[in-house]
């Protein structure tokens, strides 16, 4: 093996009043292609500025072979003090060459003559791109690169990193870039750093394996252990086994939602008048809007069903977020018309970001101070809701301007998706979010009663989520498809091919169907008719429970109590998880039937 490029051993750091990691070994190798993994506010960012030499850690031993030239891709580019872009991409003690960075520029379609004070956030970034790649690295260490970047620029940096000769960590949300790119991964999980020499694609399969380990080993330990272990085993495994069936469901939708697909190229959902009455939440009629001379959207029409989940992709500029506006009503069109039922109560997630003053606490924004929270009709004590976004419960005291960028955005969708709605609207909400997180997101997504609609440039978040793609070309012409974005950019790459029934990605793939029967059996059609209200009251029973177990005190109280309820939710779940299985399987049975 190939002595590494850069190495740390015995890795420490403290912040605060403890260690946030310590006694790390660290090795990058010359062609490595690393992801660095890990929940918000594990230390990612930090780790990687320790890599790069921005920070110094306080203890461990820092080597490198001479000449290694190191650059850091930061997650948010400081332009302040540049006057324009280009000032900002040709600076730094290792200036790159003026001629390099342009061509980087002109692929990447950014204008570096633009003032670098009123540059957008992805200007900012591409900028940044430009400097960083331009530099000729020998290590690049990316935080956050595909943020702020339309698909296209993703695909253009993919290529990128395809051929570069050196090595590179990447810090990402965006799972469709790491499975793409990445050889290895490095994990940093509670304070310890773990590797193993598989990319992305094999990562939920290993941190299961490790999980399990941990919850056989605790299973010795007490019984506040155990609950932790509990947490490890069924909230992060679990979650990701439910999502599966959850996967199956989508694609059901998908492939319904293909059946009312009209002709390749009009872009019209096509409902009977009896549910157009009664599922139809936003109908718009040949609309077009146009910008001075250029029009943006042409003749589009479409009808937006109750539990529509509906994506919007493009590249930057090709009119998504006034399709978006468009939609919701903060737009008129110049031509045609909108229609929107009357119910209709919609939240916009990005306009309540103001919300989150860095004074205020957490269970201020949650609860306004309180205790407790009203969930869609539903009280929660505001300890077991944190839970269930991933939080600390004793982070309710928490004031914001401690959390980290990603532990604002959970916090924020915890508030929002608190409130009664049937209108949800995202846009770009996978910035800022770590991969746990995400899981939760879609999840929730899955879960939500209403519409929803999603403005992203994360294609993996897409092909997991939504059950209809509209996709712009910048031409004025919005494609509308059953599927995510895979099924979009196959549309794209075969013009003149008929719809095509929306499927699952390969890695996915739910088992096949038992064999045909003429029909259900008693049991089965009982087990098919009952389960989910079972579901539900398990799920209220689990609720009830954790409500109970969220009190601080209890363990030091009534340790027995603690123990009882810890025991009950933990045999709850998995007979919730067994009863979704189950049903599952019969739902299967049931489509293979013809419904």
């Amino acid at each position: 093996m190939a002595a590494p490029l850069l190495s740390y051993e015995n890795l420490g750091l403290i912040q605060g009043s403890g260690w946030l990691f310590r006694g790390l070994d660290l090795h990058i190798g010359a062609r490595d292609r690393l992801a660095l993994i890990g929940r918000n506010g594990a230390g990612k960012t930090t780790l990687l500025k320790l890599i790069g030499g921005q920070i110094e850690p306080d203890e461990g031993k820092r080597s490198i072979v001479p000449g290694t030239h190191v650059v850091m891709l930061e997650q948010d580019p400081d332009v302040s003090g540049f006057a324009t872009l280009r000032d900002f991409a040709t600076s730094g003690a290792n200036a790159p060459a003026v001629h390099e960075v342009e061509a980087i520029a002109d692929q990447l379609g950014i204008d570096l003559a633009r003032e670098a004070a009123t540059a957008s956030g992805g200007e900012r970034r591409r900028a940044a791109i430009c400097r960083a790649l331009a530099s000729e690295p020998d290590i690049l260490l990316l935080d956050e690169p595909t943020n702020h970047l339309d698909i296209s620029a993703i695909s253009w940096l993919e290529d990128w990193l395809r051929r570069f000769n050196g090595a590179f960590v990447a810090i990402s949300h965006d799972r469709a870039f790491l499975t793409n790119l990445t050889r290895s991964t490095l994990w940093l999980d509670r304070g310890n750093l773990r590797r193993n020499e598989v990319g992305f694609g094999g990562f939920d399969a290993w941190t299961e394996r490790v999980y399990a380990e941990e919850a056989r080993a605790a299973d010795k330990l007490d019984a506040k252990l155990k609950i932790e272990a509990h947490w490890l085993e069924r909230g992060v495994t679990a979650r990701r086994k439910r999502n599966q069936g959850r996967l199956a469901k989508l694609w059901e939708m998908r492939a319904q939602r293909a059946a009312m697909i009209g002709p390749q190229g009009a872009a019209k959902l096509a409902v009977t008048a009896d549910d157009s009455k009664t599922k139809s939440v936003i109908a718009a009629e040949h609309v077009t809007k146009k910008f001075g001379d250029r029009t943006i959207i042409k003749d589009f029409t479409l009808r937006i069903q109750r539990g529509d989940r509906i994506g919007i992709v493009g590249g930057n500029g090709a009119g998504k977020t006034t399709l978006l506006k468009l939609l919701t009503g903060e737009l008129e069109p110049d031509e045609g018309t909108i229609t929107r039922a009357k119910t209709l109560d919609g939240i916009v997630i990005d306009q309540q970001r103001s919300l989150m003053q860095p004074e205020k606490r957490v269970r201020d924004i949650l609860a306004e101070g309180g205790d407790w929270i009203d969930v869609r009709g539903v009280r929660k004590h505001i300890q077991g809701y944190l839970k269930e976004f991933l939080f600390d419960p004793g982070l309710s005291e928490a004031r914001i301007g401690t959390l980290s960028g990603g532990e604002r955005s959970r916090l924020l969708l915890a508030r929002e998706f608190a409130r009664e709605s049937n209108l949800l609207v995202l846009d770009e909400p996978t910035n800022d979010l770590d991969l746990e997180t995400l899981d939760l997101l879609q999840e929730v997504i899955a879960d939500y009663e209403g519409t929803v609609l999603i403005v992203s440039h994360d294609r993996d978040f897409l092909d997991r989520t939504v059950t209809v793609t509209l996709g712009l070309d910048g031409s004025g012409r919005v494609d509308v498809i059953a599927g995510g974005y895979a099924d979009w950019e196959a549309k794209r790459r075969q013009p003149n091919a008929g719809p095509k029934k929306a499927t699952a990605p390969k890695a996915e793939a739910p088992a096949a169907p038992p064999p045909k029967a003429a029909k259900l059996s008693y049991k089965d059609q009982r087990d098919y008719d009952l389960l989910p209200k079972r579901i539900e009251e398990i799920e209220a029973a689990i609720t009830r429970d954790e409500a109970a177990l969220s009190d601080p005190d209890l363990y030091a109280k009534n340790p027995k109590r603690f123990a009882e309820l810890s025991d009950a939710i933990e045999k709850a779940r998995a007979e919730k998880d067994a009863a979704e299985e189950r049903w599952l399987a019969l739902a299967e049975m049931v489509e293979g039937l013809g419904g």
